[in-house]
Parts: structure tokens; C-alpha cells; sequence
């Protein structure tokens, strides 16, 4: 069953926060931690691991291995991953015609059967106590509906297994808020940033789906398509918004957001 799910940030500046808004969210990722300790496994959205555009990737390999150093921070995990779940997400939503792709690194099974974690899973997964990992990755290039739909399919399996799961969407938001970023600067990137945390607090991701392209061009954000999948889990199985944290990190907005069962 859904035990929760949550929108976590991945910038380095939340393992060792140097501001206030840093360090709240620091808090906050602490507090989504120790609740999810109940569960006992993650299903991870990451946008940063491999990367296809037409397709959802769901990662089958036996373990998921990687390593990450910020300041005095240094994060090494290697977790197991929980195959039976990620094929069964595979398998249902391929007969659901939606477009997804099983990937498999190094050997079929066994100890070299690893997927290297990226950024995006390692430190938000720094704040969590270890478990069974299933890993999936967004896609951008294709439908809306495909993913949301797809979110409602995942929302179901995690449903109907018995064991408590933690959905964790790695997700930062407009990466335009700052003429000396590597993206440049908008004067949308907080408003989109606004929409979002508005949503998120709302317990309703809808208003997401009237967002243009040309918008998500000019703003840049790093979590759009990882929403519609978590809006179509929360749409399947209602969920409340607790609570949403957020702050810029120099160029990017961050936040973190808990959503429990109604």
C-alpha cells in the first residue's frame, strides 16, 4: 500500500545548508525521513539518471550503486533493488500501451546486475533509512495523459501490495531565477514556482496540465513531468498535502512537500 509520498529536492546546498530557507529545508527532508521509515520499500522518480525521451525507464537490475561528495558531506549507498516490483510495473504498464523501457545494466542478476544511483537519488536518499529501491525515470518527450496515466497504473500497484511503500519524487522546479545562473533569468520562474507549491499545498495537481510548453521552455524546470506522474498516483489514491518547504538555491527553486493518506 501507499504509505506516502513525497516531493524531495536534490541540490546540494539542502546536505549543508548555508542560509535559513536551506536549512529549513534540511528540516523538512529530516522529518520526511523518519516518516518514512515505516515503509519498507521506494519506488524513486529521478530525473537525472539515464535519460529517455520518448520513453519511461523502469530499472531492473538487481542493485543500485553510486557515490556523491558536497563540502563536508560524502554519500556512498549501494541498496538492493526490489525486482519483483519493478517488473511488475514494467509488465502492466506495457499492456497498458504505455511507452516504457526495462533497463538492466552490466550482468543479467547477481552482484554485478547495478544501476549507478545519480545525484538526483543519492541525496535525497541520504535522509531516508535504507530499503528495497525500485528506480524509474521520467520521460519528456511524450504525452501528457501517457504520464499521468501512467502515475495512476503505478499508483494501483503500490496499492495492492502488501507492504508499505514510499513514493519520493526527486524534483527541483524553475532553474531561471538568477541572471548569473547557467540558465539565465526569467521573470516567470517564480510564478511557476508559485503554481507549484500552490498545487502541491492544495493537495491538487491539476492546475499543472494548462502549463504551455513555451512557459516550461522559458522557466526550465526540473520537475514538471516527474508531477504529472505523482499526480496521477494521488489522483488514483487520494492523499493530503502535510506540509511543503521551500527555497532558492542561488539560480533553482527547491522545495519539500509530504502527502499523506486522506
Amino acid at each position: 500500500m501507499l504509505h506516502i509520498a513525497t516531493v524531495v529536492p536534490h541540490g546540494d546546498e539542502v546536505l549543508e545548508p548555508t542560509n535559513e530557507s536551506m536549512k529549513k529545508l534540511n528540516v523538512a527532508m529530516r522529518k520526511i525521513g523518519e516518516r518514512a521509515g515505516d515503509s519498507e520499500v521506494f519506488v524513486l522518480i529521478s530525473p537525472h539518471n539515464i535519460r529517455i525521451d520518448t520513453h519511461i525507464g523502469i530499472i531492473l537490475t538487481e542493485y543500485l550503486e553510486g557515490s556523491w561528495e558536497y563540502e563536508n558531506v560524502k554519500i556512498n549507498l549501494r541498496l538492493k533493488g526490489d525486482r519483483e516490483l519493478a517488473g511488475r510495473i514494467y509488465r502492466e504498464a506495457k499492456d497498458s500501451s504505455i511507452p516504457v523501457v526495462g533497463i538492466n545494466f552490466g550482468a543479467l542478476e547477481g552482484p554485478l546486475s547495478s544501476m549507478p544511483l545519480d545525484w538526483g537519488s543519492l541525496i535525497p536518499l541520504s535522509f531516508f533509512p535504507e530499503r528495497k529501491l525500485v528506480l524509474l525515470t521520467p520521460a519528456r518527450g511524450i504525452k501528457r495523459e501517457e504520464l499521468v496515466n501512467f502515475g495512476k497504473i503505478l499508483g494501483d500497484i503500490i496499492e495492492k501490495d502488501p507492504r508499505k511503500i514510499s513514493l519520493i519524487i526527486s524534483a527541483d522546479h524553475a532553474h531561471t531565477h538568477s541572471k548569473n545562473g547557467p540558465y539565465g533569468y526569467s521573470e516567470l520562474a517564480g510564478e511557476y514556482d508559485e503554481k507549484i507549491i500552490e498545487s502541491m499545498r492544495n493537495g491538487d495537481l491539476t492546475p499543472l496540465l494548462s502549463m504551455s510548453d513555451e512557459f516550461l521552455e522559458e522557466v526550465k524546470p526540473d520537475s514538471y513531468w516527474q508531477l504529472l506522474i505523482l499526480h496521477g498516483a494521488i489522483e488514483k489514491i487520494k492523499m493530503k498535502n502535510e506540509f511543503v518547504e521551500y527555497g532558492i538555491a542561488d539560480y533553482f527553486g527547491m522545495a519539500a512537500a509530504l502527502f499523506s493518506r486522506t
